[in-house]
């Protein structure tokens, strides 16, 4: 089925009514601190006055939500007797009410983790609170487990509805406006390049650049656009969907943890890398469909971006992320250095079209860094 994708009114009227179609009583409100300086605040204030329905709120989760914590909300899930799930939030909120919606109706005697999962037919609405993960489009999630990252993938939770309010962007740090627009856009990109990229994914790839291109001076600058950004974030997310992502985000996971920078900014620092080695090296693109294929990719971005040539596509992009102001971190001992490059899951390198050996991400690493380590 499409996403369903309502746009907020000044009385969250259109949304209303979607619930009101949908038939809930008694809504899942997953959501994390920020819900109380949001619009949509005093509408659900007085949501359990109207029709005769009841939320229940849930917000005991972390940043980095654990599994814990997903077994807390499928036992408050069902003991209320929920029958729709809305998260409001960032990443995290929108990861906890994937696993809830998952985990719903199956063995709690049982680690969720270990179970085939159970589709079901609970209606899960996102409403993301920053434009950038893409999350209220995707099948992924991500949940802690003993301290360990567990990568949570299944058609069944992709969202059935989506809520884009821009005014829940208003008031977003602006670090974090910039970061997570760079998602975004390192979403689009590695999409269009993955050996897992389709006709369809192009297309979404393909126009959230162009929006993205388009509007991003706007967003950082003014405080406008704030519905194209929702709007890009949301088919970027639609594109890697489909194809998944490739080395750029493999090789951020650990420079965001290792020194401390949202995760948009560590890929945005990844793909500005990585796009000039992949164009230098195409003769060695493991994509079935050939190196032709992926010197179209290119030509495409290069065409996005208004440049006549491969070279000068990969210096837009350098461009397009540098207009952030971001720094790089800088690299102190040889043991980061080591700690960077073992980190990569080779797994998630298998959808680059260029294959990456050790030293290769040791020598894009150290261009990541400011202070080279010979």
């Amino acid at each position: 089925m499409d996403q369903v994708i309502i746009s907020a009114d000044p009385q969250y009227a259109a949304f209303d009514q979607f619930l009101q179609r949908v038939g809930a009583r008694r809504t899942f409100l997953v959501c994390d601190g920020s819900l109380p300086f949001l619009p949509i605040a005093d509408y659900l204030r007085s949501y359990s006055d109207q029709h005769d329905r009841a939320l229940v709120s849930f917000s005991d989760f972390s940043p980095n939500p654990t599994y814990e914590s997903v077994r807390k909300g499928v036992a408050c899930f069902r003991k209320e007797r929920c029958d729709l799930i809305l998260a409001i939030g960032g990443g995290s909120a929108m990861d906890v009410a994937k696993c809830v919606k998952l985990y719903a109706e199956m063995d709690d005697t049982r680690n969720y983790l270990t179970q085939p999962i159970v589709p079901n037919s609970i209606p899960l609405i996102c409403a993301p609170t920053t434009a950038g993960t893409g999350s209220e489009a995707t099948q992924f999630a991500v949940i802690y487990y003993n301290g360990e990252k567990q990568s949570i993938s299944h058609p069944s939770c992709i969202p059935s509805a989506v809520l884009f309010d821009p005014d829940f962007l208003k008031t977003l740090p602006e670090y974090q406006k910039k970061s997570t627009m760079l998602d975004a856009f390192c979403h689009a990109v590695e999409s269009l390049c993955s050996v897992r990229s389709t006709a369809e994914s192009n297309r979404f790839a393909l126009r959230a650049l162009q929006i993205l291109i388009k509007n991003a001076e706007d967003y950082l600058g003014r405080n406008t656009c704030r519905s194209e950004m929702l709007t890009a974030a949301n088919l970027a997310g639609k594109a890697i969907n489909i194809s998944q992502t490739t080395a750029g985000h493999a090789m951020a996971y650990k420079l965001t943890s290792l020194y401390g920078i949202a995760h948009g900014h560590a890929a945005a620092l990844c793909v500005a890398e990585l796009l000039p080695f992949m164009a230098d090296h195409m003769d060695l693109c493991v994509d079935p469909r050939g190196k032709e294929h992926l010197q179209g990719v290119f030509e495409q971005l290069a065409a996005v971006f208004g440049r006549s040539d491969i070279e000068s596509m990969c210096e837009a992009v350098r461009q397009f992320i540098l207009q952030t102001g971001l720094s790089r971190p800088t690299i102190t001992d040889d043991t980061q250095l080591g700690l960077l490059c073992s980190s990569v899951n080779p797994v998630r390198l298998k959808n680059n079209p260029v294959p990456l050996d050790p030293q290769t991400i040791r020598a894009i690493y150290q261009r990541i860094l400011t202070e080279q380590v010979n």
